[in-house]
């Protein structure tokens, strides 16, 4: 709407950029019904969300990954396992960093059992070191994972269904206005047009809610899977080192 009237204005002189200019968003989403702005109330929420978890999981990352480069110097540099575990208790941002806290301490709190295992190889009965190591570090990963991939499905949702909502809004508000057109007997474009542009605010308004989400899930989405890579690769080493008695 906004783009044909900016190349109408210069064909149509003085009057047609004074058409441009006096068209105003808020006033005609304040003059619309109350579905259509429920809509955009529904898309306002939307997109306040979408962009304060998008601030959120980009300062998220941003920390993961930086301490997840200072843990890794750390940790290999360390003479022993717990004298890593003490160098890198202040990372609490690192995921490599919680999931070798997470499997020390599992593999530390089976040492002082009162009684001992069926067998010497086993911290557990019927568990092995090896075995026990595996689950503690399989368990602090998907937990890491899963913290991180926290709020991404709402971005996910929202990028899907935003523009059907806005949709919806459209289609409700240009049934409302050929309602109006019916019931004023007049079918002129100076009837119909401002019913219809005001439903479209509603698309608009989904896509622009939706494109940011969309666009921040992919990007996140990628962020997560090199870091899963990085926390997989870091685990295998890691495993390595707590199978050894």
């Amino acid at each position: 709407m906004f783009l044909l009237q900016t190349a109408i204005a210069p064909l149509a002189g003085g009057e047609g950029a004074a058409l441009a200019s006096d068209w105003d968003v808020l006033a005609a989403i304040w003059a619309a019904g109350p579905v259509v702005k429920g809509v955009m109330l529904i898309l306002l929420v939307f997109s306040i969300l979408t962009w304060a978890i998008i601030f959120a999981k980009f300062r998220q990352f941003h920390r993961a990954q930086k301490e997840n480069a200072a843990f890794l110097e750390l940790f290999w540099r360390a003479p022993s396992l717990a004298e890593a575990h003490d160098r890198t208790r202040s990372l609490s941002f690192s995921p490599a960093a919680a999931v070798f806290r997470q499997a020390f301490a599992m593999l530390a709190s089976a040492n002082p059992l009162p009684e001992p295992a069926h067998n010497p190889g086993e911290v557990w009965p019927g568990l092995t070191r090896e075995e026990a190591a595996r689950r503690a570090v399989h368990r602090a990963l998907t937990e890491q994972v899963q913290r991180l991939s926290r709020s991404l499905s709402f971005l996910a949702t929202c990028g899907n269904t935003a523009p059907f909502i806005g949709l919806f809004g459209t289609v409700w508000g240009i049934m409302t206005a050929f309602h109006r057109i019916g019931l004023q007997g007049s079918a002129s474009l100076a009837t119909v047009a401002p019913g219809i542009a005001e439903a479209l605010i509603a698309t608009a308004a989904g896509l622009a809610a939706a494109i940011p989400a969309v666009m921040a899930y992919n990007y996140f989405l990628g962020r997560l899977r090199r870091l899963e890579a990085d926390l997989q690769g870091f685990a295998g080493e890691l495993l390595g080192l707590l199978k050894a008695p």
